[in-house]
């Protein structure tokens, strides 16, 4: 099957309905883009049908994230080019909040930094325009993908390996957000630390990045959306059992506590 023939809406559609199967199961599947001629263009149109499917069922979309921002986060995948997924609200974890894991395939947490956009932000627009407030967030990422191993369309077509997020509490945009620090924190113990640095150099480059792929693949940036600009550290494995909590510089922390366990 070449790219052309993945245009076919029956083609995104029955692709669709496997990843958000694996998702809903817990259960891993096979990579789909080489043996689909899926490129990057028709990856982010099977993300989006598989976010349709998912819309259908009540969800709502509240904002989006980058992903493969951080250069460590590149070397842990294999890739080299930052990416677009959505955010819904049924993926949201209160700060603070129990996070389930049962039935995720493969969980690993890493720390970022979230945007609350002001308006809907268009190129060259400056940053304290576009965004309303920052916070510190935690995002728990899970490839549908058996082994965690994917190709730069896979991930795409998977949204991104999104799972769950938490945001911490919003804060003023400060005058500068280029090199603050980043620990996270598991059951009291730091097992990773960086800096906000390792978001693109800059996480405001993040939502120029996220404006520009929004433009060309969708979806149509919205006031009030979460931006999540990206890791600034590599991903950490969960288990059950344990208190997460990422702390940002200047702008506080953001927790949840593991429940359940793995299928």
């Amino acid at each position: 099957m070449t790219a052309t023939d993945i245009d076919g809406s029956a083609d995104l559609a029955g692709l669709a309905v496997r990843l958000d199967e694996a998702a809903r199961t817990g259960t891993p599947i096979r990579q789909l883009a080489e043996a689909h001629g899926i490129d990057v263009d028709a990856a982010y149109r099977l993300q989006q049908t598989l976010i349709a499917r998912r819309l259908t069922r009540g969800e709502h979309v509240v904002g989006v994230k980058m992903g493969l921002t951080s250069r460590a986060k590149m070397v842990q995948v294999g890739v080299d080019e930052p990416i677009l997924g959505h955010l819904s609200d049924t993926t949201q974890v209160a700060d603070g909040g129990s996070v389930d894991i049962t039935g995720l395939i493969h969980p690993r947490v890493e720390p970022e930094i979230a945007f609350l956009l002001d308006r809907p932000p268009t190129p060259g627009m400056p940053f304290t325009d576009a965004v309303r407030a920052v916070a510190p967030a935690l995002e728990v990422i899970d490839s549908r993908y058996a082994n965690f191993t994917f190709s730069l369309p896979d991930v795409i077509a998977d949204n991104t390996s999104a799972a769950l997020y938490v945001v911490g509490p919003w804060q003023p945009v400060p005058d500068r957000i280029d090199n603050l620090g980043v620990l996270l924190d598991v059951d009291g113990h730091t097992v990773q630390t960086g800096s906000t640095a390792a978001i693109l150099g800059d996480p405001r480059r993040a939502l120029a990045a996220g404006i520009t792929l929004a433009g060309r693949h969708g979806p149509a940036l919205q006031a009030g959306w979460i931006f999540l600009a990206g890791a600034a550290t590599a991903a950490v494995p969960l288990t059950p059992g344990v208190h997460v909590r990422a702390t940002v510089q200047g702008l506080g922390t953001a927790a949840f506590t593991t429940t359940g366990g793995t299928r």
